[in-house]
């Protein structure tokens, strides 16, 4: 099961509600793209139902690799010691791959959760896919549980947030400022809290300016090729050169740099095929639905230098490289060899 980037289930609000007024269920699947707010949520749950100090007692957290239905049984057999209720935390574990005779235990596991449990499986390096042919298990658990999903989060709801933990820090930062950081990163909460952390630390002002988060966030790999493009595209090869110099030294895997360069050329080529035939180049966001209206905006701003055979032919090279990659040649040489190919194109 799937959710939209940035699209709250109606499962999460009902979690949300539950959370906040002491109506947690029994059982619940978490799992979503968005480890931060799995993890965040997780948290919370902990410190809805267990008191600070009585964990030892009230809380149990089961590896997946290792569970079986018995030794789960036996932890749901348990009751809670100076607390209305214990909290099961089973990560990892496939529900819908268990032996048959587990997964007929699990049903009955379901049906017959105490008031005195909450068990919840969390899905972090396994990936949720409950499987319908189970009919008795869904069954069971579409009755008795919730399925919780932590969706990837959009720019809407990134902002805000990005703003609010600067404040908690103690530190103010403007709404595009905090798209500029978002647009460096990849997305990722953790990732974000880790550089806004870092960004307040470094900041001697109460405010965060742009060259505060430029000079302590290392760029993603999609922020780093677009200032690669935008640098090829502006004719200034030497720090087109000291970019992928830069993201080589970092380990960064040539096929995935170059998959990244195809798909800007892709998309600076969808802008130009836009303005040519008369059409908004802001429609670039219903072809490539998963592009942030900012990362859209400095697109646009890059297209202005380019034209439509520049990118058909830098899309064509790109294709070309990635074909030669794949059949035996040396893939840190293509790539070093892409960007005078590149060069020429604009000559």
């Amino acid at each position: 099961m799937t959710a939209k980037k940035g699209d709250e289930s109606g499962a999460l609000r009902q979690f949300k509600a539950d959370l906040k007024q002491n109506t947690v269920g029994r059982l619940y699947v978490f799992y979503g793209e968005e480890p931060y707010l799995r993890e965040f949520y997780t948290g919370e749950l902990r410190r809805r139902l267990i008191p600070a100090g009585l964990e030892s007692f009230n809380l149990f957290e089961l590896e997946g690799k290792t569970l079986t239905v018995e030794h789960l049984e036996e932890a749901v057999d348990r009751l809670p010691m100076m607390c209305p209720r214990i909290l099961i935390l089973v990560s990892d574990y496939d529900i819908y791959k268990a032996p048959e005779d587990q997964r007929e235990r699990l049903t009955g596991l379901f049906e017959d959760l105490p008031d005195t449990c909450c068990l919840a499986f969390l899905y972090d390096t396994l990936d949720y896919k409950p499987d319908n042919r189970m009919k008795k298990l869904r069954t069971a658990f579409s009755r008795y549980g919730q399925e919780v999903c932590f969706p990837k989060q959009g720019q809407k709801d990134l902002v805000p947030w990005i703003i609010r933990h600067c404040a908690a820090l103690g530190k103010e930062i403007d709404p595009g400022d905090a798209e500029h950081l978002l647009f460096l990163t990849d997305g990722a909460m953790h990732s974000l809290n880790t550089e806004i952390e870092k960004i307040g630390a470094y900041t001697r002002g109460k405010r965060i300016t742009r060259t505060d988060i430029d000079a302590v966030v290392v760029p993603a790999l999609d922020a780093a090729v677009y200032h690669l493009t935008d640098a090829v595209l502006a004719q200034k090869y030497d720090k087109a050169a000291g970019i992928l110099a830069d993201l080589l030294r970092m380990q960064e895997e040539p096929i995935p740099i170059l998959a990244a360069i195809g798909r800007q050329a892709r998309q600076l080529y969808t802008i130009c095929v836009l303005r040519e035939s008369g059409k908004n180049p802001a429609d670039i966001t219903t072809i490539w639905p998963r592009m942030t209206p900012w990362a859209a905006r400095r697109l646009m701003a890059s297209a202005h230098c380019c034209t439509a055979k520049w990118c058909r032919g830098a899309v064509i090279l790109c294709a070309q490289t990635d074909f030669e990659m794949k059949s035996g040649g040396d893939p840190h040489e293509l790539l070093i060899e892409l960007l005078p190919r590149l060069r020429e194109l604009a000559s």
